[in-house]
């Protein structure tokens, strides 16, 4: 599944509950659906996040404070530093993008300003076709 390691079983099982989910899950969400495969503490699910986001086939949407599958994990995606979510409020549908002209212009707009950063995250939450 990684480039250099494969993953765990926690870590497989936590990504394998993420990437059959309809919507993001949280840390507590991912803990209920393996309570049955042994988990009982929310710190086995944390340390499988931590490792699934080091190798980056999870996000974390910081806004909701959950959790969602790589929709493109096979794809040197990641290494730009820049991914962009649609996130519905009806609905809970998150869509992953990239956009390497949004891309380019945050770079510009930090290294005008000498900012160095590091990773980014765009999260637009609304409504998705759907729910509106």
């Amino acid at each position: 599944m990684t480039a250099g390691q494969p993953l765990t079983k926690n870590q497989g099982l936590v990504f394998d509950v993420l990437s059959h989910a309809e919507g993001p899950l949280s840390a507590y969400s991912i803990l209920d659906k393996l309570r049955g495969e042994g988990f009982r503490a929310p710190l086995q699910v944390y340390r499988a996040l931590d490792k699934l986001l080091e190798f980056g086939l999870v996000h974390r949407l910081e806004s909701i404070n959950a959790f969602v599958a790589c929709a493109h994990p096979n794809e040197d995606c990641h290494a730009h530093g820049l991914t962009a979510f649609t996130i519905c409020e009806s609905c809970g549908q998150v869509t992953e993008f990239h956009d390497h002209v949004i891309e380019e212009r945050l770079a510009a707009f930090a290294r005008d300003r000498s900012f160095k950063s590091g990773k980014t995250t765009i999260e637009i939450r609304g409504q998705c076709a759907g729910c509106a």
